[in-house]
């Protein structure tokens, strides 16, 4: 069992928060392309003939509005109810010419439907390919761009958080969506290569390992249909039938069954891997049916070593802190290293365990062994003095949460809680903030009234503590009890201002109501492969994702507490003794192995939350898509 303790022997999780987030965006004007975009489309190995091929952009209207139609009937002399179009010819392929329209902020991606892959025409067929940022305004796109089941994977994938089918990408217009979405978009370039649609088996920053065979098996299943007859053949009708979208409809197309794929990666496994091993286009593949379908890649480097807390800033990067090495890793939003081979060692406090970010985006690491806080200003510089903040009832800290206000709320494992203000003061008294339960106080997050609630593993039973904003109790004496609290190492909060715990005692997740009154069951909420559950975090769904130390997998439960991951969890990349899961911006799922000297990224597999949690925080928008 992995326990934690006072001193850097017993370490417990970290409640993440961060920066603030504007919600007016400033429009941009439009730009003319000079260039012409020009490739080829295959169904599997074969040409597909007479596809129409549109050029849509990600809308930014709000979301679930359909993409927007980026050519003109009046050029390319064909439209339907999805816009203008150009065909492939007899060889596969395709040409746009120059002349459409779009913003710097626009994200643009190619989508194929129908065409004959050899057995007739086939309107069951679709495919995706994500050129990224609007190529009229310096965007670039390979001179030959290929489209094909391993971009539509690939861009499936990467865009899901944003995507409800084909046809529908979009987003709010706030300035954090925008860099979220194109956040997303570039993320496929880690998946496969662009100007020839091949898989690769490493990202282009060198440092992340890619589940190439996942992608291929995933774009197998997905020409069992194409190189079909049609939607009525025995592998379309399979595909859509075990390819749903979350509210269970069947899609129409190959694209929309991969997004659904990409939503509910641990439904109908076997039979969707049963289309795969019928037609086998690409290689390698795997073998056998996996757990799941995640999409998980594992990234190195940047220091990474023994990674025990995760936060992501209103950019997209994601920080962890290293227990084995003292320091403090940043990856950029596609995992590329932002710090050394030695990670970020200046004034790093010894037994980093928790780690957020402030409202102006800095971030703040405290250590269980020194007992001090530290600041750090976005590209990781240090702000505080080297020996860190202390004071305020600091004394064997476990985590942090930022409030709306740029407070920092620090858990006292010597039962207490800390509050600094920005400038690292202490507003605590001496012997910080107590009662109302806290006892071996070891995680704590900050719901949007600016209540501090915290995970307390001493006295029996095991309770939660809430505190107001001035540091008073609300919980009573004993804290919070019921619900199935048992041994909790991590909480959280969702939109509605409930609080999640993760119970390592008793392989469970508690809820309470923002007055304290459980929710779950007394045995609290199981399933989905929950086992010692370590660190819990919110996505902008309301989902709750937990990082299970017994399985070594991850956990997804929906709002109401019913499992959405297999009994097993779900267990994409190599997941290895997952200490903290936090969820990016583009609905990414960012997992600490502290077992080891790497992070796993999940595709596209929660729904994008606000970032950094601080903002949540402050525009009431915790547990909300940006």
């Amino acid at each position: 069992m992995r326990i934690r303790f006072e001193y850097f022997s017993l370490l417990l999780p970290v409640a993440l928060t961060g920066c603030g987030v504007s919600t007016n965006a400033t429009p941009i004007a439009p730009v003319v392309a000079t260039i012409s975009i020009q490739g080829s489309v295959h169904g599997g190995n074969t040409p597909l003939v007479g596809a129409h091929i549109y050029l849509l952009a990600a809308n930014t209207t709000g979301y679930g509005q359909p993409s927007v139609s980026l050519l003109s009937a009046s050029v390319t002399g064909a439209s339907d109810s999805v816009g203008a179009y150009v065909t492939s010819d007899a060889s596969g392929n395709y040409s746009i010419a120059s002349g459409f329209s779009c913003s710097s902020t626009t994200q643009v991606y190619l989508y194929a439907q129908g065409g004959n892959a050899g057995a007739g025409i086939n309107s069951g067929t679709g495919m995706l390919a994500a050129l990224g940022s609007c190529p009229a305004s310096g965007g670039t796109v390979p001179e030959n761009f290929e489209i094909n089941e391993v971009s539509t994977v690939a861009t499936a994938y990467a865009i899901a958080g944003f995507a409800s089918d084909a046809t529908h990408v979009s987003s709010s217009g706030t300035p954090l969506a925008v860099t979220d979405v194109a956040n997303a978009f570039a993320n496929t370039v880690n998946l496969y290569a662009p100007g020839t649609g091949v898989q690769i088996t490493t990202t282009p920053a060198g440092n992340g390992t890619v589940p190439n065979k996942v992608i291929n098996t995933l774009a197998d299943i997905l020409a069992a249909c194409i190189e079909s007859s049609g939607p009525s053949s025995t592998p379309c009708t399979k595909l859509f039938s075990n390819a749903q979208s979350l509210t269970g409809t069947a899609p129409t197309d190959t694209a929309s069954a991969a997004i659904n794929i990409a939503h509910n990666p641990g439904v109908n496994i076997a039979a969707l891997f049963g289309l795969a091993t019928a037609n086998t286009p690409f290689g390698p593949s795997l073998a056998t049916a996996p757990n799941d379908f995640t999409m998980g890649i594992n990234f190195t480097g940047a220091g990474l070593n023994g990674p025990y807390a995760a936060a992501i800033d209103a950019q997209g990067n994601a920080w962890f802190t290293n227990l084995g090495n003292n320091s403090i890793s940043k990856l950029s939003p596609l995992g590329a290293p932002l710090t050394s081979a030695q990670g970020n060692t200046n004034g790093t406090p010894l037994g980093p365990v928790g780690i957020a970010f402030d409202l102006s985006g800095n971030a703040w690491v405290v250590g269980a062994v020194t007992s001090s806080l530290t600041k750090y200003d976005p590209s990781g510089a240090l702000l505080s003095p080297v020996i860190g903040y202390s004071g305020g009832g600091l004394a064997a800290p476990q985590a942090l949460a930022s409030d709306g206000l740029n407070n920092i709320w620090v858990a006292n494992y010597r039962n207490s809680v800390s509050k600094f203000s920005s400038g690292g003061t202490a507003i605590s008294p001496a012997t910080g903030y107590q009662g109302g339960g806290i006892l071996g106080a070891v995680a704590i997050a900050v719901d949007s009234s600016g209540a501090a609630w915290v995970a307390n593993t001493n006295g029996s039973p095991n309770s939660v503590t809430k505190l107001t904003s001035a540091g008073q109790p609300v919980s009573p004496l004993n804290g919070f009890t019921g619900g199935g609290i048992n041994n909790p190492f991590s909480i959280a909060i969702d939109s509605g201002g409930n609080a999640w715990v993760a119970n390592y005692g008793s392989d469970s997740v508690a809820k309470l109501t923002t007055s304290g009154t459980p929710v779950s069951p007394s045995t609290g909420f199981t399933g989905g492969g929950l086992s010692m559950p370590f660190s819990i975090a919110i996505d902008g769904g309301g989902n709750a994702w937990i990082a299970n130390s017994g399985i070594f997998s991850v956990t997804e439960l929906a709002n109401d507490g019913s499992p959405l991951s297999p009994a097993t969890g779900f267990r994409g990349g190599t997941i290895n003794g997952p200490n903290a899961v936090t969820v990016d911006g583009s609905g990414n799922v960012w997992i600490a192995n502290s077992n080891d000297i790497s992070v796993t990224e999940l595709v596209g597999a929660a729904v994008p939350v606000v970032t950094p949690l601080a903002a949540g925080v402050s525009n009431n928008k915790l547990g909300s898509r940006p």
